[in-house]
Formats: structure tokens, C-alpha cells, sequence
């Protein structure tokens, strides 16, 4: 029997899973800049990484203040998860061999799927690859011009 006094005390798990896990790895990229020998190429990462352990931070104490009686996984489509997963992990791995630019195209375009629940027509497609040119270029030239950082 659920009621509203037992539900509205549960904690969302799969928030506080994911949060904690970010945190985790914002302290290791901190970690893992001590090691850096260029003091430029430590500006970004620290900044994302402190970032990312405060916007957890705040998220968790959101979570405890106000928990979802559905745990935090919801009723999403397990597919949509597993590429946008597998596309990231995909972008990683190529970058290093193929470079920025097609890393980027594999993770902009899985993300994309697994978030396009309208389906597709021609119109669709060309509007999204036309404005995904356009936000890959500008990430392009944001961090190889105006941060400076260093791409494969």
C-alpha cells in the first residue's frame, strides 16, 4: 500500500547515484590535472570539474529536500539510454584516432536520436544537420581558438 506519506519520503536513488558519481569524477579530473605539465591546459578542466562537483552538490541537496517518489529512473525508454551511452563512450574512443571534429559528429548525432522522440521527415533532417554543422563548427572554434585547447 503506497500512500502519500510513504512515497514522499523516498529518496530518488538514481539521482543520488548518478550525482555522486559526477562528484566522484570531478575529484578525479583534479586529481588528474596536478599531473598536467602545461599550467595552460589546467584552467578548463579545473574549471568544468569544480563546476560539475557544485551543480552534484546542489543537485543532491535538491534531491534530499524534495524527493520523487519514482526513484529518479522514471519511465524513459531504455534504448534512448544505452545509445546515448554507447555514442559518448564511441566519441571517446575515436577521438584520439579520427579527431575532434568526427568524435563530435558520432556524439551529436547519437544524442540527437536518442533525444528525438517526434520522429523524422526530410525537413527535420536537414534543419538538425544543418544546425548540428554549425554547433560543432562553433565548438571547434571555441576551444581551439578562444580557450586554446590543444585537440587530437
Amino acid at each position: 500500500m503506497t500512500d502519500a506519506a510513504t512515497t514522499s519520503g523516498r529518496k530518488d536513488v538514481g539521482t543520488l547515484a548518478i550525482a555522486s558519481l559526477f562528484i566522484g569524477l570531478g575529484l578525479l579530473t583534479l586529481y588528474d590535472v596536478t599531473t598536467y605539465s602545461d599550467s595552460d591546459s589546467v584552467v578548463f578542466p579545473t574549471f568544468v570539474a569544480y563546476a560539475l562537483i557544485l551543480c552534484s552538490v546542489l543537485v543532491i541537496i535538491y534531491s534530499w529536500l524534495r524527493p520523487n517518489p519514482d526513484n529518479g529512473f522514471g519511465d524513459g525508454t531504455w534504448w534512448r539510454r544505452l545509445l546515448l551511452v554507447v555514442t559518448m563512450l564511441g566519441a571517446c574512443l575515436v577521438m584520439p584516432f579520427a579527431g575532434f571534429l568526427p568524435a563530435t559528429v558520432i556524439a551529436f548525432a547519437g544524442g540527437l536520436v536518442a533525444a528525438r522522440h517526434e520522429g523524422w521527415d526530410a525537413r527535420s533532417a536537414i534543419v538538425f544537420a544543418a544546425s548540428g554543422v554549425f554547433i560543432m563548427a562553433g565548438f571547434y572554434v571555441l576551444f581551439r581558438f578562444a580557450l586554446g585547447v590543444p585537440l587530437p
